[in-house]
C-alpha cells in the first residue's frame, strides 16, 4: 500500500491546564518491536490504556515504517507522535536501516533523548531494545523481562514469563504485560477506527460491485503464506458465480497476481469483481468495513478486517493459531495449505452471507 502523510498530531494540554490541575501523569513512549501491520493491530487496545495513564492522555509511538502507523492509527486521539524506529526496512528499498545494529539502537536513543520522556514502554521480548531506552536517559523502563538481562536494564517489574503455548505468542505476550500492570485485567480484542475521509472513497470505488461483497487478501510476506492464484481465482469464481461482489485487495506487490486471478475468471463473471493494489492502508481499512466476510492469507490484511469487525477466515495451514478473536477471526486449518478446497471455503462465505 501506498503511504500519505500522517495525521497532524493533537496538541497536548499544558501541566497547568485542566479543572483538576496540574497533569502529574508521565510524558510516556511505547515501543513497539514487531514490523508487521497486524502486529500493531495487535497491540492497539493496549497502547490505548497506557495512553490513559499517560500525559495528556496521550503516548508518542515508536513503531517501523513498515506497519504503517500513521495511517493505522495516527488520527486516534491517544496517538502523540508517530517515530520511525527505521531498523528493517522493506526489501525491496535495497537499503540499511539507520537504527540497524547497535550502534543504530544507540543513535536511537540519542535521538529520543531531546523528547525528555519520563516512561518508555517496552513491548518486547528482546534485550537489545533496552539500551534504547538507557541511551535516551528515560527515568522508567518498563519491559517483558523474560531474560535476566533485559531486567537489569529496565527499572522494575513486575515481569512476565514468555508465552510458550499452541498460539502466536505476540498478542499472548503484549496481554500479560498489560495485565501484569493494571493496564487492563483481560485480554482485548483488537479494533481499528476507520478514518471517514477514507471511507467515502472506498465507498466511491466499490459502488459498482453487486452486494453483498467479499475481500480475498491475496498478498502474503513470505512465500509459505501465499495459498496461491489458482486457488484464489477458484474462489473468486464460485462468488461472483453467486452474483455476490469480490474485492481483490492487496499492495503494489501484488498487481500482477491480482490480473492472473482476473484472467483465470470466465469473462462474464468478471465485472463482479475488482482488484484494488494501489490503495493506501487507511483505504484499506475502510475497504474492510464494507464488506460482509474477508477471506485470505494469513496477512496484516485480515487482521485489520477483523478489527472492523467483518466476519474473517484465514487460510491458515498448519501454522500457529491466531487466538485473539475467536468470535470474528477464524481459522482455515489442515496440514498444508494447499490442502485448503476453494469449493469448502466459497461455501463459507456464501453461508455467512445468507
Amino acid at each position: 500500500m501506498h503511504p500519505i502523510p500522517p495525521s497532524p498530531a493533537p496538541v497536548i494540554p499544558s501541566a497547568a491546564d485542566g479543572p483538576a490541575g496540574p497533569d502529574t501523569r508521565p510524558r510516556t513512549v511505547v515501543l513497539l518491536q514487531w514490523v508487521g501491520m497486524g502486529d500493531l493491530v495487535w497491540h492497539v487496545p493496549y497502547f490505548r490504556r497506557v495512553a490513559e495513564t499517560s500525559f495528556g492522555g496521550q503516548v508518542s509511538l515508536i513503531a517501523s515504517p513498515t506497519v504503517f502507523a500513521p495511517q493505522l492509527v495516527g488520527h486516534e486521539p491517544w496517538v502523540r507522535e508517530i517515530i520511525d524506529f527505521d531498523r528493517h526496512p522493506r526489501r525491496h528499498e535495497g537499503r540499511q536501516g539507520r537504527h540497524r545494529g547497535v550502534l543504530g539502537l544507540f543513535r536511537m536513543g540519542v535521538e529520543l533523548r531531546e523528547k525528555q520522556f519520563d516512561r518508555i514502554v517496552l513491548f518486547t521480548n528482546y534485550t537489545n531494545r533496552s539500551l534504547v531506552a538507557l541511551a535516551a536517559k528515560i527515568p522508567e523502563r518498563l519491559g517483558y523481562g523474560t531474560t535476566w538481562l533485559q531486567r537489569r536494564l529496565l527499572s522494575h517489574g513486575p515481569w512476565i514469563q514468555r508465552y510458550s503455548g499452541p498460539a502466536v505468542g505476540t498478542y499472548e505476550d503484549a496481554t500479560m504485560f498489560a495485565i501484569a500492570h493494571g493496564w487492563c485485567d483481560a485480554p482485548i480484542v483488537p479494533s481499528l477506527v476507520v478514518r471517514p475521509e477514507a471511507l467515502e472513497r472506498m465507498k466511491a470505488r466499490v459502488q459498482g460491485l453487486p452486494q453483498p461483497m467479499h475481500a480475498l487478501c491475496i498478498g502474503s510476506s513470505e512465500p509459505y503464506k501465499q495459498w496461491g492464484t489458482d486457488n484464489f481465482a477458484a474462489l473468486a469464481a464460485e462468488l461472483a458465480r453467486a452474483g455476490h461482489g469480490v474485492l481483490l485487495i492487496a499492495g503494489p506487490a501484488e498487481r500482477e497476481m491480482a490480473q492472473a486471478i482476473l484472467q483465470r475468471v470466465e469473462p462474464a463473471l468478471r465485472p463482479r469483481i475488482l482488484a484494488v493494489t494501489d490503495g493506501t492502508v487507511a483505504e484499506t481499512v475502510a475497504a474492510m468495513s464494507l464488506m460482509r466476510t474477508c477471506l485470505g492469507n494469513d496477512t496484516g490484511g485480515v487482521q485489520i478486517a477483523a478489527a472492523v469487525g467483518t466476519p474473517t477466515w484465514v487460510m491458515l495451514g498448519p501454522r500457529p493459531l491466531l487466538a485473539h478473536d475467536p468470535e470474528t477471526l477464524h481459522m482455515l486449518t489442515a496440514p498444508r495449505l494447499a490442502d485448503i478446497q476453494p469449493g469448502d471455503v466459497a461455501r463459507i462465505a456464501l453461508a455467512q452471507a445468507a
